[in-house]
């Protein structure tokens, strides 16, 4: 990228920087600055090749630099400031690695009376317990985040380089705001040093330090690792950003006095909830490193084969999420089993937990929830994480709109592109307060309505069951009846499950209403197999000759049959065994053998009972003899993918005449071919074309599959098992 790097400061973060430089060729030069009293460290960088060159003028040092990197402690930036200013070159970036961007952006301003457009403050999330550059070490920033922190005037081309610049030496790179990233930074960096820091200068100071250290587990170590940290640097970070730091021991000191009470009061229940609260907050960060910080996934499908067997997909996730909302608003303790163990279910478990209600589990698919009735949620200490699961979110605002609290619903990238406004117009129709972005997504910031709500007759201008949902959880704290009409059947999950727990729900026609008049009691749930996760199964055994396979204790709830229906049309032999109710949803057996399949025109008033199944509908059309027609699907466009369009693009690379329209699209069956596929990180997109592997002439790679663990995480092992011949692999 660069002819000359210049680094500022060779200690462990700019060794480091120069050493990953180097391994990943980003500079064909790299030469470092400092002090007369830090020629000893600069000319060991050189010796051992961290640097080419090394300069204490810093005219010479910077002259010619295509980059210069400031690697100092955030208390000399100013210096460095200063001694850079009559040598500013216009043809340069500069860039910084402090800790506390708001002391460094006023570092420019006092040098400059301006923040330069070609300066770029970053910092990486990275260190170590050792200081200089002997401890530098190629790799120091892989998988490490890096905040950058551009101000209104940064050029566009300069933060380009820069955010370049670090993803080539492995970081994942966030963009902020100054003030949000020494706020957060503060909580997360800046707190937990001074509590290491405090820990251990108190226990020094004990008469009895030689015994207390003397018999020290493995936590305390772990506890106090970042004591170890260079007290000067430190001394001076928490110096710049004190103002958010003291706020921030002003409430830890609070939560330590509140343990202090519930200690001396022996109230182990209260220490239980706390410290469950903070196990589980724990983990949530862990899940959303992890998801950060995971490589890309593929999907490698070798064309043919069968698949041959008997399964039991995980359970429904529209009936895991509604088990826990319900579940924890009744009174008594609910018992769910088969609850599906990913991503979107339990990002909506964690919602409850954060809002105080009590959940065991899960494990095995087994969870326990502790309701604690209609009205007993409390407020969440911070914003509500929903990940991907748009479902948690719609249906948590309607919930959450009539409570005594204020909330906030975040979720990752792709659910916070996904509109919210089908959602927010006919709640703010009952009274509801829903901010939302300019483009009517997230994040959504909820203002409590307690009592203030009022009931609506809505009729839905097209067919959502989350839409629908939503609003009759809203109408149980709103004044009067709320009935809501869909234009089409949609699932019915929530009515049936509210009436399970003995709340009274009126269905006419297409029409459903709910009031505020009534409660909920706990009962025992089964979840059943999720139909769209079985459909994968169906459509793969319909059009793979010789495929035999049978799916156990499969949900098939009449408002959710569209596949099969589209299916059995299209010629697919799906039989329908040992059908029973579970908890009062239907459940059954189903058995599919290969049977050729013929183009159809689906009738649109199977599309809102399939709307999740279309994705690998659409491969099954590519193998039918004939064409296929789908519309009155316009909904496809705003799901975690444009699923119109995204199919569209990869079954034309895969050779299929398919050609989409704004609401379904048009296929021609006949052949399909190999090829590279990209799913755009929506699981159903992954998990569909893998299954058009078994009639493919030709290998199928599908980039970007990281998500399928997000409704699906058994998928991989289970196709396998099956029959198909799918490698996955991490990049």
């Amino acid at each position: 990228m660069f002819n000359k790097l210049c680094i500022i400061g060779v200690g462990l973060i700019g060794g480091s920087i120069a050493k990953s430089a180097r391994a990943h060729k980003l500079a064909t030069t790299i030469v470092g600055f400092g002090r007369e009293a830090d020629v000893q460290n600069l000319q060991t960088a050189k010796q051992i090749g961290v640097i080419d060159d090394y300069y204490v003028d810093i005219a010479a040092a910077v002259a010619g630099a295509d980059a210069v990197v400031i690697a100092t402690p955030v208390a000399s930036i100013t210096a460095v400031l200063a001694l850079l200013k009559p040598f500013w070159s216009s043809q340069t970036i500069y860039t910084d690695v402090g800790s506390t961007k708001g002391s460094v952006l006023a570092a420019a301003q006092t040098v400059f009376g301006y923040v330069p457009d070609n300066f770029v403050p970053a910092h990486p999330i990275a260190g170590g317990e050792q200081s200089g550059v002997l401890a530098a070490v190629d790799g120091l920033f892989a998988n490490k985040r890096l905040i950058i922190t551009p101000v209104d005037n940064t050029n566009t081309e300069a933060l380009r380089k820069v955010q370049r610049f670090w993803q080539g030496l492995g970081s994942a790179v966030s963009v902020m705001d100054a003030t949000r990233h020494d706020h957060v930074l503060a909580a997360t960096s800046h707190l937990p040093h001074i509590l290491a820091f405090a820990l251990v200068d108190m226990l020094g100071h004990k008469d009895e330090q030689s015994e207390i250290f003397k018999y020290a587990a493995g936590g305390f170590k772990d506890f106090t690792r970042i004591a170890s940290s260079d007290p000067t640097m430190w001394a001076d970070i928490c110096a710049a950003n004190k103002q958010a730091i003291l706020p921030l021991i002003r409430q830890l000191q609070s939560e330590l006095d509140k343990l202090y009470r519930l200690l001396a009061d022996d109230d182990r229940q209260q220490l239980f909830t706390t410290f469950s609260y903070a196990n589980n907050a724990r983990q949530r960060f862990l899940n959303q490193i992890e998801s950060i910080m995971s490589k890309s996934i593929t999907f490698q499908i070798q064309p043919g084969g069968k698949l041959h067997g008997e399964t039991r997909v995980p359970g429904d996730k529209s009936m895991s999420h509604r088990s826990i909302m319900l579940g924890s608003l009744a009174e008594g303790v609910t018992h769910v089993t088969g609850f599906l163990e990913a991503e979107d279910a339990l990002a909506t478990l964690q919602a409850f937990r954060d809002m105080g209600v009590e959940i065991e589990g899960p494990t095995n698919g087994c969870v326990t929830i502790h309701g604690v009735g209609k009205h007993g949620l409390k407020a969440p200490k911070n914003d509500l994480y929903l990940g991907n699961s748009g479902t948690s979110m719609r249906l948590l605002s309607g919930l959450l709109a009539g409570q005594p609290f204020n909330s906030v619903l975040t979720g990752d990238k792709s659910l916070s592109g996904r509109p919210m406004k089908r959602v927010t117009d006919p709640l703010a129709k009952m009274g509801a307060d829903i901010k939302t972005t300019e483009q009517g997504t997230a994040p959504l910031h909820i203002t409590g309505k307690a009592g203030q709500l009022t009931a609506i007759d809505y009729t839905m201008p097209m067919a959502s069951a989350q839409v629908k949902s939503c609003l009759l959880l809203a109408g149980m704290y709103a004044q009067g009846e709320t009935r809501v009409t869909e234009p089409a059947p949609t699932r019915d999950h929530t009515e049936r499950m509210l009436a399970g727990f003995s709340y009274p729900v009126k269905r006419e026609g297409s029409t459903a209403s709910i009031s505020a008049e009534g409660s909920l009691k706990a009962m025992d749930i089964d979840v059943p197999s999720d139909i769209s996760s079985a459909a994968f199964f169906l459509v793969g055994a319909s059009i793979a000759p010789g495929s035999d396979v049978t799916l156990k204790h499969v949900g098939i709830n009449p408002t959710r049959t569209g596949v099969i229906d589209i299916l059995r049309l299209m010629g697919a032999n799906i039989e329908v065994l040992n059908e029973r109710e579970v908890g009062g949803e239907p459940v059954a057996d189903l058995h599919v053998v290969y049977s050729p399949l013929t183009g159809i025109d689906i009738p649109e008033h199977l599309v809102p009972l399939a709307i999740d199944e279309f994705p690998v509908l659409f491969v099954a059309a590519a193998c039918a003899q004939g064409q296929t027609r789908l519309s009155g699907a316009e909904e496809l466009r705003v799901k975690e993918s444009d699923r119109i369009q995204v199919m569209a693009d990869g079954l034309l690379i895969l050779g299929v005449d398919a050609k989409p329209t704004p609401d379904g699209m048009i296929i021609q069956g006949g052949t399909i071919g190999g090829g590279v596929v990209e799913s755009h990180g929506d699981h159903r997109i992954a998990m569909s074309f893998s299954i058009a592997g078994l009639r493919a002439q030709a290998p199928i790679t599908v980039l970007d599959c990281a998500n399928v663990n997000t409704s699906f995480p058994e998928f991989k092992d289970l196709v396998k098992a099956l029959g198909l011949a799918l490698v996955c692999t991490e990049e």
